[in-house]
């Protein structure tokens, strides 16, 4: 049974990250195609995908979209849930539920709902519009992680706090907020994960300033090539460092 339990487990982590394998590894091919059968290794393609302009600017525009966005939704996220965990208001079980209703829906109809909007509001289309977006989707991620993580505990810190004569904003940002540490960064570094490879409401909320996604799918449609996998790699190298960052820094103090 053991061993059926370690078989299954090494099929599933087979499946899962397979692909990832074969794009670093065809990243360093030594040919004009990342196909078999692999013909050397070269560093070729990370210095000519970080030698265009392009592809840099791209990747500055998700990281600043990515924190931006970030930011604003696990601060929105932070005082809905706050404000539902610690007052009882009528229908608070239905605005709970439109809270996190975005986390049910394809990004795809949230980005043509937000497109619509911004045509009809005449806003241009830019990272700001982009941002906007993934502030939609991230912010039913924050407030998530955070009502669930709000007790008792806290409820008790807070009201000594005002019992001592502490106004409402310092029992926020110097109680509530340093004892929600853990989680409000797990769902900071989260959104940033999510944010940082979005595409579809990249693509259809941006024109002129795209983000890295939005790029690699410029550079796809003219083929595929070592220098996509590089690009791609460079991406799952970022996703990756964010995620062991929230184990190190995050999680493990928590614990």
């Amino acid at each position: 049974m053991r061993a059926l339990s370690w078989a299954y487990l090494a099929v599933a982590y087979a499946f899962v990250f397979l692909p990832v394998v074969v794009l670093v590894a065809f990243s360093f091919q030594d040919g004009r195609l990342p196909v078999p059968p692999f013909q050397g290794f070269t560093l070729d393609w990370y210095g000519r995908v970080l030698g265009e302009r392009d592809l840099m600017e791209a990747l500055v525009n998700s990281a600043l979209v990515a924190a931006v966005s970030s930011l604003i939704a696990l601060i929105l996220g932070f005082l809905a849930a706050h404000a539902l965990a610690r007052v009882r208001l009528p229908g608070s079980v239905l605005m709970r539920g439109v809270l996190i209703a975005p986390m049910t829906v394809s990004y795809l109809i949230i980005a043509l709902g937000l497109l619509t909007l911004f045509n009809q509001a005449g806003v241009r289309l830019s990272l700001w519009t982009a941002g906007v977006g993934h502030v939609v989707i991230n912010l039913p991620l924050c407030f998530a992680i955070t009502y669930a993580a709000m007790g008792d505990q806290q409820r008790n810190a807070e009201r000594a706090a005002r019992d001592l004569g502490a106004p409402e904003w310092k029992v926020l940002a110097l109680v509530s907020a340093p004892m929600l540490a853990a989680p409000l960064a797990a769902a900071f570094f989260l959104s940033v994960t999510f944010s940082w490879d979005e595409f579809i409401i990249a693509f259809l909320l941006t024109r002129f300033d795209v983000t890295l996604p939005v790029e690699i799918w410029s550079m796809l449609r003219s083929g595929i090539s070592p220098a996509t996998n590089a690009v791609g790699s460079l991406v799952f190298l970022v996703s990756v460092t964010l995620v062991i960052l929230l184990e190190v820094f995050v999680f493990r103090r928590a614990k």
